[in-house]
């Protein structure tokens, strides 16, 4: 098992997940008291699901393309959202 990849892709997760919507979204879930442990249940799968998506996707695109390219793309998109975040933010 690759010990240091799995490290490094749990700590990123994790830290991305730190305090964005879908975590506040599910303290307000959880918040209403009525079930926590089927909130969590919920959130978790639903984490799970969305990271499969990703390793499904990441593995179809390294087979048509570079894994820097995909890195490159990546890096764009996830600024360009930033940008777009910053620029709507400044606007206001």
């Amino acid at each position: 098992m690759d010990w240091k990849l799995l490290v490094t892709t749990f700590a990123t997760v994790f830290l991305a997940e730190l305090g964005d919507k879908t975590q506040l979204a599910t303290v307000g879930f959880a918040a209403s008291g009525k079930s926590p442990w089927i909130v969590f249940l919920g959130a978790a799968f639903a984490l799970v699901v969305t990271s499969l998506l990703a390793v499904i996707v990441g593995t179809g695109l390294q087979k048509v393309l570079p894994v820097r390219i995909i890195h490159i793309f990546s890096g764009v998109i996830f600024v360009g959202i930033g940008l777009l975040l910053i620029i709507k933010n400044i606007r206001i």
